[in-house]
């Protein structure tokens, strides 16, 4: 198959049998960009991403949005939007005047804390059940129907955990620039596969049923750059440390903050995972001027 990266030629590394939906799912990897991808990925996305889902009872069974909307002071994900918050006011100015866009925003519950944080002009992207629920609750969530209104106006645009779901993540990208000004900054997460080169079948991330793109740093920056970035790699940016301890007590299986994890000398363990994850390593996307 082709690389959707850079259009080199990709070869079949394995394959893996999802655990929840039962197909045998076949991955490639560029050898030239280091793109790794599900080349025959399920793309029944609202039977993927349905209630269930979103209630911990679908491929990622960790995740529980149901009590993130109800709890957001309480759920651990709040260490995530703490730490997200942090990083981007350190790549640019966050004002009560910036317009943020949270693409992919699941339940809205970034959007929520940054609203209530720094009083900024933030709305969310999300179609399906979990969207459907945070404007339920008030939560400025659009459709996609409504993005086209916002192209160009956008200083800040986060996407996270969102690039590995997709099947065309330059096509995504390329959706993303359009939404920010000239200067604008995307700021994105994703799994880190360069230190599962070699071993990226047996590695916890790579879920084939949602997770279907892998990237490298190296390969998300070529992907960012066709899609109209200039990047950066800034490394461990304050706000880092917040973000690593959601995820490390999600794959705790934790669901509450406080108690036990409040002990922990975060600063370091979060260091030590980073070292070996090097989730820190992904760059950061400045749009360019192509006026």
């Amino acid at each position: 198959m082709t690389c959707k990266i850079c259009g080199a030629e990709a070869v079949p590394i394995g394959s893996k049998m999802g655990t929840h939906h039962k197909q045998l799912f076949c991955f490639e990897r560029c050898e030239s960009c280091g793109f790794t991808f599900v080349a025959n990925p399920w793309t029944d996305y609202a039977q993927i991403y349905n209630e269930a889902y979103y209630r911990g009872e679908g491929p990622d069974p960790w995740i529980d949005y149901v009590f993130e909307l109800e709890h957001p002071e309480s759920t651990i994900r709040i260490h995530e939007w703490q730490g997200i918050l942090e990083v981007v006011q350190q790549l640019t100015k966050v004002s009560g005047q910036t317009k943020w866009l949270d693409f992919g925003c699941g339940n809205g519950g970034l959007v929520r804390h940054v609203k209530k944080a720094v009083g900024c002009e933030i709305v969310g992207f999300e179609e399906g059940w979990a969207a459907d629920q945070a404007r339920a609750k008030g939560i400025p969530v659009m459709r996609e129907s409504d993005l086209a209104s916002h192209d160009g106006t956008c200083d800040v645009v986060t996407a996270i955990e969102v690039i590995e779901h997709v099947d065309d993540p330059v096509g995504v990208l390329q959706r993303i620039r359009k939404l920010l000004k000239p200067g604008g900054v995307l700021f994105l997460t994703t799994g880190n596969a360069k230190p599962q080169r070699g071993k990226i079948l047996d590695w916890g991330y790579a879920v084939p049923e949602i997770h279907i793109s892998f990237f490298e740093p190296e390969t998300l920056s070529k992907a960012m750059q066709k899609a109209g970035f200039s990047t950066q790699n800034r490394g461990f940016l304050r706000g880092f440390d917040a973000i690593l301890r959601y995820k490390i007590l999600k794959n705790l299986k934790k669901r509450e903050a406080g108690g036990w994890e409040s002990l922990i000398p975060w600063g370091p363990v979060t260091r030590m995972v980073d070292r070996t994850h090097q989730v820190t390593a992904h760059p950061i996307g400045i749009a360019t001027d192509n006026s």
